[in-house]
């Protein structure tokens, strides 16, 4: 089995939508991993039914069970309005690391998808933040209430109107391709 976590995978099918087909290169590139590893997960993912082998060559295309599965949508946003978003974003981070009264301090912050890819049309790209405790509380709260707590501060980074599907960071989302949010 391959030990590729299936979120990573079901993010790289959200980023074939819009594509006639894809290499098993593809998928090893952007995931960052090594080309045979990369056929066990397709061979994974055309027995589940999320990809089907392209006639006369060796690429895939990507099924509509395999784009509901990866919550892909139709690509419509320009390039543009993505990067000026993106920008946005990482102005709110900036402000949000330097405020010591916030609960939580940002310590990664990752976006991905297929805006990275140059198309001229893109879907909203997702953004993994990773949030620590700034500072322990005197009385403790359950995990519950802190989960409430970070998916609020989430949507608060997030801000409206914006074409962003911000969600917790995971470790995976720093080895697929992604552009690093906390950098200039």
């Amino acid at each position: 089995m391959p030990s590729v976590p299936a979120a990573a995978v079901m993010s790289f099918l959200k980023d074939t939508r819009g594509l006639l087909t894809w290499a098993t290169r593809d998928l090893a590139e952007t995931l960052g991993i090594p080309a045979s590893e990369a056929a066990k997960v397709i061979t994974i993912m055309e027995m589940q039914g999320y990809v089907k082998g392209a006639q006369g060559a060796r690429e895939w295309f990507t099924t509509p069970a395999g784009q509901t599965v990866s919550g892909s949508k139709l690509p419509h946003y320009t390039p543009e309005r993505v990067a000026a978003a993106l920008a946005a974003l990482k102005e709110r981070i900036a402000a949000a690391r330097k405020d010591f009264k916030s609960p939580f301090k940002i310590s990664a912050a990752v976006a991905f998808g297929d805006f990275l890819n140059g198309r001229p049309r893109v879907q909203a790209p997702d953004v993994g933040i990773e949030l620590v405790k700034r500072k322990s509380d005197a009385g403790a709260k359950t995990s519950a209430t802190e989960a409430r707590a970070r998916l609020a501060f989430l949507k608060q980074l997030r801000d409206k109107n914006t074409p962003l599907n911000v969600q917790l960071y995971q470790e995976w989302m720093s080895k697929r391709s992604h552009q690093n949010l906390l950098r200039s």
